[in-house]
């Protein structure tokens, strides 16, 4: 993982773009868990897996960022429908908190829960 991410005269660590992309996934509605799904129970609560699990950012040639976030979704949505929102709410997140503009998001459906 690259330490930093360097744009427009601005440097970034790429866990502050993560943590940004990981809130806002997690909020679109018919999203249940973001990253790879890990221990559930009193195993999982202990456990310190870090937010941006299972997302990862890179930056384009044309200096957007292209931002892989992998997802579990609840059953009764719409997938190619709820990609496009996810796809939506984290272009959205990282130009308003970040100031960085995203090029394309890869939404990865790892399982359904119902």
């Amino acid at each position: 993982m690259m330490k930093e991410l360097n744009i427009d005269g601005m440097s970034i660590s790429p866990s502050v773009v993560e943590t940004i992309v990981s809130i806002a996934t997690s909020e679109v509605a018919g999203v249940a868990s973001v990253g790879a799904a890990g221990p559930s129970g009193l195993l999982g609560k202990l456990s310190k897996q870090p937010a941006s699990q299972g997302i990862e950012v890179s930056v384009n040639e044309d200096n957007t960022l292209h931002i892989a976030v992998r997802v579990d979704v609840k059953g009764g949505y719409v997938i190619p429908e709820l990609a496009a929102s996810i796809r939506q709410a984290v272009a959205d997140a990282v130009l308003t908190q970040a100031g960085l503009r995203v090029g394309d998001v890869d939404v990865y459906i790892d399982g359904i829960q119902f």
